[in-house]
């Protein structure tokens, strides 16, 4: 299992668009991916999981993979927030 914790920067948060490319690019993966907001975790493969979470700026989100390429699946969402919504 790998996780990493992130910090969302962007003014509007986790809306629709950004959170559309964080689900696509879990679903890229076979792994396991999870994201956890507030003591809630929702599968990061769902987009209404993600946008149920309500994430708004200034924000500490977690992101657990779990399963084959669970690491080249943390550096991919990791590379989608970081250009996208934060660090």
């Amino acid at each position: 299992m790998k996780e990493q914790t992130f910090k969302i920067t962007a003014e509007t948060g986790v809306h629709a668009r950004p959170a559309t490319l964080l689900v696509n690019k879990a679903g890229q993966y076979q792994s396991e991916i999870e994201m956890t907001y507030n003591d809630k975790t929702v599968n990061l493969k769902s987009i209404m999981g993600v946008m149920s979470l309500g994430i708004p700026k200034g924000a500490e989100i977690k992101i657990t993979a779990t399963g084959n390429d669970e690491e080249e699946a943390i550096q991919g969402i990791a590379e989608v927030i970081k250009e996208n919504l934060g660090e």
